[in-house]
């Protein structure tokens, strides 16, 4: 089966054409990082047109990329939620269109089921079931995977989501949009050990996440430096960006080694934007050696958002024989374990 996929759950426009047999044929994606810049984040009404604008240039990109024809396409799959509901009804529109002409069926794929499932993309995938660190601006859950369909949430932020507390710090310090990637910048050059930053919800039991009080912590840092005698030395903002990614990186550990620790299990997929972070990938290399489990990923390109991975995801259910009517799915919000098992 052959499989066009939509992508357009927020700023970023991806298409891909996935072969259940050969793989991910082709990928094209467009950033709408130069345009939400002068606001300092995203804008959905300017998301939505956007998309409008590119989905359909890329849609040609594609399938030449795929050296395929629409009469080559055996179904689409495109994001139907979580996430901005203008811009999910763009690719919704579209992609229904496309099926109702071509006379295909068409999917709604949920955009963290996609995530959480994109490592599948690599050559290296791991077996089932497995536990998943899904960390992005919006998410951040441990989740217990049984197969595909069958989650089981161990754990998630009760505030903050991570990549959310990376951008807000990154906007205290100053750094222009999009702050995660800035702040991980920043923090290369800084001392992770200068500032006692805490590590929040470690010292009791369970897998749930909180950054909201990490975020205040170092707000007040940042106002005591900015209110001493000499001010802000050259290199405070780069020590402080290194504590606080030391902070979220040595929670996200401890919550993982716990939630492998309380199933049993051996295996991490590590999904989502903040899984691009060089030294979270490091952090959790090193403990996989250690404790023997192991750790896999997507590659860079696929932990932000994408097409591949909404291809690949709608392909396993459009298999198991699900397609949706021709009503045009789009939800903001959509719990992941909500959705229908895989046989």
């Amino acid at each position: 089966m052959r499989v066009l996929g939509i992508e357009t759950s927020c700023d970023e426009t991806g298409l891909a054409v996935y072969d259940s047999e050969r793989g991910l044929l082709a990928h094209v994606l467009h950033s709408q990082v130069a345009l939400h810049a002068e606001y300092g984040g995203v804008v959905p009404e300017l998301a939505s047109r956007d998309h409008v604008r590119r989905t359909l240039p890329l849609l040609h990109r594609v399938l030449h990329a795929a050296a395929c024809e629409p009469g080559h396409i055996d179904a689409l799959a495109y994001t139907a939620g979580p996430g901005l509901l203008g811009a999910l009804l763009v690719g919704g529109c579209i992609a229904r269109s496309l099926a109702f002409a071509w006379g295909v069926p068409a999917i709604g794929v949920h955009h963290m089921e996609a995530h959480l499932l994109a490592p599948m993309l690599e050559e290296q995938r791991p077996v089932f079931p497995f536990v998943a660190l899904l960390v992005s601006g919006g998410h951040t859950q441990l989740v217990l995977v049984e197969r595909i369909g069958c989650y089981r949430i161990l754990g998630e932020s009760l505030d903050d989501a991570a990549g959310e507390a990376f951008d807000k710090v990154a906007k205290m310090l100053g750094l222009d949009y999009p702050g995660g990637p800035r702040l991980a910048e920043l923090a290369a050059g800084g001392s992770p050990g200068r500032f006692a930053l805490p590590r929040p919800m470690t010292t009791r039991a369970g897998l749930d996440f909180s950054f909201s009080g990490l975020k205040t912590a170092v707000g007040t840092v940042l106002r005591q430096l900015q209110s001493g005698p000499g001010g802000l030395a050259p290199g405070d903002r780069a020590d402080l960006a290194a504590s606080f990614q030391q902070a979220v990186i040595d929670t996200l550990v401890i919550k993982c080694r716990r939630a492998l620790d309380v199933t049993g299990l051996r295996q991490l997929v590590l999904a989502g934007g903040v899984s691009a972070n060089r030294e979270l990938r490091e952090r959790l290399r090193v403990e996989a050696s250690t404790h023997d489990w192991e750790v896999f990923y997507p590659r860079a390109e696929f932990c932000t958002d994408n097409g591949a991975m909404i291809a690949y995801a709608g392909c396993q259910r459009l298999l198991a024989g699900e397609h949706d009517d021709l009503a045009v799915r789009a939800l903001a919000r959509w719990p992941m374990d909500t959705l229908a098992p895989v046989p």
